[in-house]
């Protein structure tokens, strides 16, 4: 029953998200030309605020925990498991005061209206997987973005999306290279909940009355220990708050 209410819902959730892409490609071309990164900030802001509220039609709530203990006025290595693409709006409205930047991958950067623009000017780099040099050089230079600027570069070290919520094994190189060259930086690991169930039917219909989770854990200051270390530390904090 369920299933056969979500297609109607679905469909108004997806004239929705479309129409908000659509509407925000412009006003972000206009405050990022005109105006400058701030103002191009807090279009992107406004635009994830209503793609998270389109949801809503589909019952979906939200809960952040620990928002508090996010440092201020340093660099911020946020490290969380991937569960769909609703992972990415989520992060960005409810952690906006730290200014988030993604390691993204390439085919997100073109023709995809509002996402590619942002994708290509707010900060975040665009990654080929298929060569690994490129990847790791547009590593290295968000980390350096990070280091000056003093905004938050996001990385997903399970390099794709779980399907079920079972998290994939972390990958250490992208998050490696960002405290390498990100020296003042804290390794913020985030754990994702209930978000894969939003496509537990594929991209149609969508999963009706999830309640997405972020929680935020401790932060860990890359100086203060080896990375091996802070590796580990970071998957166990990240993995263990799962649910299943």
């Amino acid at each position: 029953m369920q299933k056969l209410i979500s297609y109607p819902l679905s469909i108004i959730y997806y004239l929705l998200f479309g129409a908000t892409l659509v509407i925000f490609h412009p006003i972000q071309w206009i405050c990022f030309n005109l105006f400058g990164y701030k103002a191009h900030k807090n279009s992107v802001d406004v635009l994830n605020f209503f793609l998270v509220a389109n949801t809503y039609i589909l019952g979906t709530r939200y809960k952040v925990e620990n928002i508090g203990i996010l440092p201020e006025g340093v660099p911020l290595i946020i490290a969380a498991n991937h569960q769909s693409l609703y992972d990415i709006p989520t992060i960005i409205w409810f952690m906006r005061k730290v200014h988030p930047k993604f390691v993204s991958k390439i085919e997100l950067g073109k023709r995809i209206p509002s996402i590619s623009y942002n994708l290509n000017h707010g900060g975040s780099v665009l990654i080929d997987r298929k060569d690994p040099k490129q990847s790791l050089s547009a590593i290295k230079k968000m980390a350096e973005y990070i280091e000056i600027n003093k905004r938050s570069a996001v990385i997903f070290p399970e390099g794709t999306r779980s399907r079920t919520g079972k998290p994939g094994p972390f990958a250490e190189n992208g998050l490696k290279i960002l405290c390498k060259y990100a020296p003042s930086a804290y390794v913020v690991p985030v754990t994702i909940n209930n978000s894969w169930k939003m496509t537990k039917w594929g991209s149609f219909p969508l999963g009706l009355g999830n309640r997405l989770t972020l929680t935020i854990h401790q932060p860990v200051a890359v100086k203060e220990m080896p990375f091996a270390t802070i590796f580990e530390k970071t998957e166990q904090a990240v993995v263990e708050s799962i649910v299943l």
